[in-house]
């Protein structure tokens, strides 16, 4: 849970959310998404990252916008 910027403990939370990420990933573009977003909304109750929710919250929305484009660009 959060108040304002600052970020309580909840391992299990964020364990479960992890978890729940790991069942959704697959090998759909659309799962992995959801996934890659579970990961970010957990890293919020992890107490040992340093994150907010406005930094999760742009996170996520460049996952969104990198989907909307088709992906990322291929590397060589």
């Amino acid at each position: 849970m959060t108040d304002g910027d600052t970020v309580v403990d909840d391992s299990e939370r964020a364990a479960l959310l992890r978890e729940v990420a790991e069942d959704v990933r697959g090998e759909s573009s659309e799962s992995e998404q959801i996934a890659a977003m579970l990961y970010r909304v957990s890293d919020l109750y992890d107490p040992d990252e340093e994150t907010t929710p406005a930094e999760i919250y742009r996170n996520v929305r460049n996952i969104l916008d990198i989907k909307e484009r088709g992906g990322l660009p291929e590397r060589d």
